[in-house]
């Protein structure tokens, strides 16, 4: 079973990502902000991570640098997932290292899709 780790600092849209992710059978831990991710990525090792990208203590963009910057955790799948639906925002989400982007509000096939893509690459 794959472990997803989603990183949202609204209680709401990060128990209704957990929720779809779960139902299509997905082990799904949660985490409120960028520091507390990062120590959940050591904790745990996910094989994917859904990263909102506007949060307290750390950003999605700082957390992304940090991932794929470390060799341990390099081929950690990203999916930024944001509010922030820019071109601009989607490019230097990209530019970060993140492996898809997906702007809020979104379709949940789009979500799902994407994750199930990531996890079989």
């Amino acid at each position: 079973m794959s472990k997803v780790l989603v990183v949202e600092d609204s209680l709401t849209q990060r128990e209704m990502i957990s929720t779809l992710l779960k139902k299509i059978g997905l082990k799904v831990t949660v985490a409120c902000d960028g520091v507390e991710a990062l120590e959940q990525i050591e904790a745990n090792r996910p094989d994917l991570v859904v990263l909102d990208i506007i949060m307290p203590r750390m950003n999605g963009y700082e957390v992304c640098r940090k991932i794929k910057s470390d060799s341990k955790t390099q081929n950690l799948a990203v999916v930024m997932c944001s509010a922030k639906k820019e071109e601009f925002d989607r490019y230097w989400g990209m530019k970060q290292g993140a492996d898809a982007y997906i702007a809020k509000p979104f379709h949940p096939q789009e979500l799902l899709g994407t994750v199930k893509q990531l996890l079989r690459e």
